[in-house]
């Protein structure tokens, strides 16, 4: 089978095509054909060996998101059956409860092979059922950046109707949360440097944009948005050049969820106003598999549909991932198998 791997040393030149022998089934996992992959903003790390010592030695098959229609099964799978479309799930040890150690050990992409395979062998907890009316590309951008908003936003942000949520950017992280957050019935403010992709957030449902370009203080004026004493919850993917602002802009006893560290990953805010304010800093890495089961539901019965911002072939993985890097992209970017 066909792989897309980073090979003999860490480097993004090291990433090419290669050849593996296709992988059978043992008792309780599932082979999957892979239909399709998507990319996140880690994709770019990982050639590097930006997750240090804990990566799979190489070499090691790049993405984490992905979907595949389930081909054969081993012994004792009883959930599953041949033809289901399932999606890979990002922690493949993070099956329900609360993260600990254990839980965030096991990572596609990483830690394990990804899925930018012809073929992948599974656990069949290491796999969900994919809402049926999407198609590959849209259901295969669902298991990390998905995953993430919706733990930021619903499992640990317990956001409420009513509640204003201020969205960072337009990735894929970022136009999820905008979406559920909408489904929660949220007021929801995003914030962007390009006028265009505002225009699109607020086609979308985005109630107030506020373009940080033309507005350095942004976080003051997404307080005076949200009126009372500011915004409910902060879904924060910049790091060290936006949060002195988001925490001008959260309640208090407001929530950010730090999810990215896009400008920087060196904190150098004052602490006091967050203890003094009491607001909950909540670090988010992605979810369990509950959360995706959880999750998948709500993007069936409200008929969901993610923003695909393009999608390339198998054998252009260099294009996607200099696609992402360029941050031209609005939504997700996916391969076709």
């Amino acid at each position: 089978m066909r792989v897309f791997q980073v090979e003999d040393a860490w480097s993004m030149e090291n990433v090419r095509i290669n050849t593996r022998p296709e992988p059978e089934p043992r008792s309780g996992q599932v082979r999957l054909r892979m239909k399709a992959s998507a990319l996140n903003y880690r994709d770019l790390l990982v050639p590097l060996r930006g997750y240090g010592s804990r990566m799979k030695a190489l070499p090691l098959i790049m993405l984490s998101d992905g979907l595949g229609i389930v081909e054969s099964v081993g012994e004792g799978v009883s959930n599953l059956s041949i033809g289901d479309r399932v999606c890979p799930l990002f922690f493949q040890s993070w099956i329900s409860g609360e993260p600990n150690k254990k839980r965030l050990s096991l990572s596609l992409g990483c830690e394990l092979d990804g899925t930018m395979a012809e073929l992948m062998v599974l656990p069949e907890e290491g796999v969900a059922l994919a809402p049926e009316h999407l198609d590959d590309m849209a259901a295969a951008s669902l298991p990390s950046a998905a995953v993430t908003a919706w733990r930021a936003l619903v499992t640990e942000g317990r956001v409420k109707p009513g509640d204003t949520v201020l969205v960072q950017g337009t990735g894929g992280v970022s136009l999820f949360a905008l979406q559920f957050a909408k489904l929660l019935g949220a007021f929801v403010i995003v914030t962007s440097s390009s006028d265009d992709k505002l225009a699109r957030v607020r086609g979308m449902g985005a109630d107030e944009t506020i373009n940080y370009r033309t507005v350095p203080e942004w976080g003051k004026r997404a307080r005076d948005i949200a009126g009372k004493d500011g915004v409910d919850h902060i879904v924060e993917v910049g790091g060290r050049a936006t949060l002195p602002q988001s925490l001008r802009a959260v309640r208090a006893g407001g929530t950010i969820s730090m999810i990215g560290v896009l400008s920087g990953g060196i904190m150098d805010v004052p602490l006091g106003p967050i203890v003094t304010r009491h607001v909950r800093l909540q670090g988010i890495t992605v979810g369990s598999r509950d959360d995706f089961v959880a999750m998948a539901a709500a993007i069936a019965r409200h008929r969901l549909h993610p923003v695909i911002d393009q999608v390339f072939a198998f054998e252009e993985l260099h294009a996607a991932l200099d696609h992402l890097s360029s941050g031209r992209h609005f939504g997700k970017i996916c391969i076709a198998h």
